[in-house]
């Protein structure tokens, strides 16, 4: 099985080192090259023909958003992943990218003075999404990223997708359209940061519910991305904290390291946040949002799970089916990884599996439904 091709971008002699010897080290991966910064790594690429980009953010001569720019302009098709400082500059930075046409982020370990600990963190952190994001060329070894001149020739989509499990999808009968909606629930990973852009741009303002949301990013990521959608959104957003009552019309996202749960307080939906431990690797986690939707919530659920790595969002979904809710999924084509999505649809739970630019349309379509019902039985 011919292993993936990874060229390492970076200034630091030391992360160079880490990374190479890490990946390196993997039976699926090989290190294709190595370069100090953006101008060395695009003279490199078309010799070494890499199966993915690990990009710093910041470096001499040429910096990661410059380097981006220019490599995604020779290849489209090319799958990046940003190598960041867990600082406010590298998370700003960082957004950018993603915003910019990068497939994902990885952080440098916070702990470098323990080598162990920090290739450990590279093993789980930045090797999953290494996999996650070439699972394609895992399974066809010959298809190699094309120049722009070829890749417009060609129908492979901008970002190769894992394999799930062989089994028919078999779509959750819609339920009652009449019935009630008091709450927007979403889930996403990877891709989720421009994903979330395209929805909530697509929201109108008069939405009539809150939305809570579940992205996995660390803390600050979550901060910036809540004040960078405010920015573009009709619907106010913010970063959650505990003890927010949830209003219709705005969007709270969870904080990096915190999962968010609902409670009801004078029958009022409100924000929790709590460090138990992480559920599917990841803290916040979308089950353990979706899940305490499907206990308070209940039947008046919209969940929309959109693209990420891994499953998370699976069992939350189920049980926000299994109480009554709605469930709506982001198909593979338009998805970075279809993991989240892809399980959920899996799980036979979803009503209707729907490219990106049509979501944030078919949530509207069913608040719609649920408000003009309303109105008929309040006449």
């Amino acid at each position: 099985m011919a292993k993936i091709r990874v060229l390492i971008v970076d200034d630091a002699v030391v992360i160079r080192k880490l990374l190479s010897d890490v990946l390196g080290a993997d039976p699926e991966i090989e290190v294709a090259g190595v370069a100090a910064n953006g101008r060395i790594a695009l003279a490199k690429l078309a010799d070494l023909a890499p199966d993915l980009v690990t990009l710093d953010v910041e470096m001499p001569e040429m910096n990661g958003l410059e380097t981006l720019e220019a490599l995604r302009k020779l290849y489209p098709l090319l799958p990046v992943v940003m190598y960041s400082t867990l600082t406010e500059a590298g998370a700003g930075t960082t957004l950018e990218a993603l915003a910019r046409g990068a497939s994902d982020y990885c952080t440098k370990p916070s702990n470098s003075g323990n080598l162990d600990n920090a290739k450990q963190t590279v093993r789980d952190e930045l090797v999953p999404r290494i996999k996650a994001l070439c699972a394609r060329r895992l399974a066809a070894p010959a298809q190699r990223p094309l120049p722009a001149s070829a890749a417009a020739l060609s129908t492979t989509t901008l970002a190769p997708k894992p394999a799930l499990p062989a089994a028919p999808i078999k779509l959750a009968a819609a339920r009652n359209p009449a019935g009630r909606i008091e709450l927007l629930a979403i889930g996403c990973s990877t891709g989720g940061p421009n994903a979330l852009d395209c929805v909530l741009t697509g929201l109108p303002a008069n939405l009539g519910v809150p939305v809570v949301i579940v992205q996995h990013m660390p803390p600050m990521f979550t901060r910036l991305l809540a004040e960078r959608l405010d920015g573009k959104c009709a619907l106010d957003v913010c970063e959650a904290k505990a003890g927010m009552r949830l209003e219709p019309n705005h969007v709270y996202i969870a904080p990096g390291d915190w999962h968010m749960l609902l409670k009801r307080e004078a029958g009022a939906l409100v924000t929790a946040l709590e460090q138990s431990p992480p559920e599917n690797s990841c803290r916040p986690a979308v089950d353990v949002l979706f899940r305490s939707a499907a206990q308070l919530a209940g039947a008046s659920t919209l969940a929309v799970v959109l693209t990420g790595m891994g499953r998370d969002g699976t069992r939350g979904a189920q049980q926000i089916y299994e109480a009554g809710g709605r469930i709506l999924a982001q198909d593979e084509a338009s998805s970075v990884v279809w993991g989240m999505p892809g399980f959920v649809a899996q799980s036979g739970v979803a009503e209707a599996l729907l490219p990106l630019d049509k979501v944030a349309g078919e949530i509207t379509r069913i608040l719609g439904q649920s408000r003009a019902a309303g109105a008929r039985k309040l006449a």
